[in-house]
């Protein structure tokens, strides 16, 4: 992964409306959720026990809602730098399982100059591999 890549662009591929490139990730495993659930401190056993998910109505373990945005924060790293970005927002608002390959998404919903460059506000989305959209925000960054 390279970045940012919005950097190059110019004013026109970055005006309202416009679609920014995607994120692939890929498929979520048991040991992905693990090792997060370490990173995060969040040790429900529903993200990590198909047992215990099952006693509480899942069909099985479910990836943390965290991890999601984890990758919506990466995405627009990659499209901006880490120093560009100023704000992310999420809402949660489907489960994602393991073999859930997510891709993470943007469009700009404006442009404005300022001193340093532009500032963009983004809604961006992580979708499933049934292009079902799991994670949905808005995020702002600036760009030289």
């Amino acid at each position: 992964m390279t970045g940012p890549v919005l950097a190059a662009r110019p004013d026109q591929d970055l005006d309202s409306g416009s679609l920014l490139p995607d994120l692939r990730k890929p498929p979520i495993t048991k040991m992905q959720l693990v090792k997060y659930a370490g990173a995060s401190g969040d040790y429900n056993l529903i993200h990590t026990d198909d047992e215990t998910a099952r006693t509480v109505g899942l069909d099985g373990v479910i990836a943390h809602g965290m991890l999601s945005m984890a990758f919506l924060g990466e995405y627009l790293c990659w499209l901006a730098g880490p120093e560009s970005v100023r704000r992310i927002s999420v809402r949660f608002v489907e489960m994602v399982r393991p073999a859930d390959a997510l891709t993470c998404r943007g469009r700009v919903k404006e442009r404005t100059s300022v001193n340093t460059g532009r500032r963009l506000q983004l809604e961006v989305w992580a979708e499933n591999q049934r292009a079902v959209r799991v994670t949905v925000g808005e995020a702002e960054v600036e760009i030289a």
